[in-house]
């Protein structure tokens, strides 16, 4: 029985929340990432930083309406990683198998 690695980057709560969030509606602003996970503003942007260092997002900045808009975007990378990180949980469900 072999247990995979699991994704350090995605093994955190609130990183995997975005991923998941991500995956589902493809982009997503700042805002509603935010009432979606519940977290606040300082914790979710470090997550963000450290999602888009390990390129698992894209982040986009720019103006609506004279307001800063913040868009984050999975990119097939995150996909993958998301992918290989449900993987690796499985084997620790089903390690016989």
């Amino acid at each position: 029985m072999e247990f995979k690695e699991l994704d350090p980057i995605l093994h955190a709560p609130l990183r995997l929340a975005v991923i998941s969030l991500l995956l589902s509606v493809k982009e997503a602003e700042f805002t509603f990432i935010k009432e979606k996970t519940n977290s606040t503003a300082g914790n979710l942007s470090v997550q963000i930083s450290k999602l888009k260092e390990a390129g698992y997002i894209e982040v986009t900045k720019q103006f609506k309406d004279n307001y800063p808009l913040t868009i984050c975007k999975i990119t097939p990378k995150g996909v993958d990683a998301f992918e290989n990180y449900v993987k690796a949980l499985q084997s620790y469900m089903h390690p016989n198998s």
